[in-house]
């Protein structure tokens, strides 16, 4: 993207839902509730477009261990078939139940100040394929219509924060970045699932090209200055 475009900042909050918090949540991220006043923070700030995209599934969707006969969560998985090409495939972890459509767990948290908030954007509403990204699937099967509205907007630079860094914000900000768009993760906005394979997982962000960053740092200090 060329640097000539003036600068134009989006925020996206991934999933900060109810099932991904404790102490209730069936699928909890370590500490996930307590990003709240840095992502309250931030929306405070002058970005272009605010949004929130949430997991919301149906009750057979595939990433349910539940629909796997016996399978346990966290440690099966399942192979996900492209739904029209049987040639392409991946294969996916198996999850407990999660958010739900309509269901309490689905629900953002109550401390997300969602006023701010420009849309609320649902995702993963496919029961055929897992949907980390707030964009798309890997099978671009299932389009949020992110990309476009952030095109639209003229965005140049997306900001990522929510729930989990080393799922879905991680492959939220790895679209973005492949959308064209200079992609951040804002660290203290996010917590990871798997806290011994993050160092390993936060390598991997940054050799993609994403860069981690503060919410003190210059990237920020920088939308704060378009105020």
């Amino acid at each position: 993207m060329a640097d000539a475009k003036p600068f134009k900042p989006a925020l996206i909050i991934v999933d900060f839902q109810e099932d991904f918090c404790p102490p209730n949540g069936s699928l909890a991220v370590p500490n996930g509730r307590s990003v709240a006043p840095v992502v309250n923070h931030l929306l405070t700030l002058p970005f272009s477009l605010k949004l929130a995209p949430r997991d919301w599934h149906p009750p057979n969707h595939t990433s349910f261990a539940a629909n796997h006969g016996d399978s346990p969560p966290f440690t099966s998985s399942t192979t996900v078939i492209h739904p029209s090409d049987p040639s392409r495939s991946y294969t996916t972890t198996l999850w407990p139940v999660h958010c739900v459509q309509g269901t309490p767990g689905a629900q953002l948290v109550p401390e997300l100040d969602v006023a701010r908030v420009h849309a609320v954007i649902d995702k993963g509403m496919d029961p055929r394929v897992e949907m980390y990204s707030a964009f798309y699937d890997p099978f671009h099967v299932s389009d949020s219509g992110i990309a476009e509205r952030l095109r639209a907007e003229g965005v140049t630079d997306v900001f990522v924060v929510g729930l989990a860094t080393d799922f879905c914000v991680k492959a939220t900000a790895e679209h973005a970045l492949e959308e064209g768009f200079r992609s951040y993760i804002v660290e203290e906005g996010t917590k990871p699932v798997l806290l011994d394979q993050w160092p390993e997982c936060r390598k991997n962000i940054l050799a993609k090209g994403i860069k981690m960053i503060s919410a003190e740092g210059d990237e920020i200090t920088r939308v704060k200055s378009l105020s």
